[in-house]
């Protein structure tokens, strides 16, 4: 059975706990398996690591990767208000069409695929 979770690539979210509580930044790849998603984001500080020179890395030498976290430690950005919100499912019709979309809890607005967008403090 395929995993689903609140939140997609693409998405702006706020971190809820840990070291980097309370920074913004954008998920750009899922770990499904695990329950992870990388972020990269300006607060962030990405993890160092010593490679040898491959056919990839032809340096080596260290490099920059994004920080993964846990999807429970994420929240969606809300595009219209820019705070952050736990997200919900809705059957939305729209031209005739009845989708399933997710849907703010705090406001009700519809949250798109692929939001970027900044927090507002």
């Amino acid at each position: 059975m395929k995993k689903t979770f609140h939140v997609k690539r693409g998405d702006t979210v706020l971190i809820n706990s840990g070291k980097f509580k309370g920074e913004v930044g954008v998920i750009i790849k899922m770990i499904t398996k695990k329950d992870r998603v990388l972020v990269e984001g300006d607060g962030i500080k990405p993890l160092k690591k010593h490679t040898k020179p491959t056919a990839q890395y032809t340096e080596g030498g260290i490099i920059d990767i994004p920080r993964s976290f846990h999807v429970s430690n994420l929240m969606v950005i809300d595009p219209k208000t820019g705070e952050a919100t736990r997200t919900k499912t809705k059957l939305v019709e729209e031209n005739g069409v009845t989708r399933k979309m997710r849907v703010s809890v705090k406001t009700g607005n519809i949250i798109p695929d692929n939001c970027n967008y900044k927090l507002n403090s």
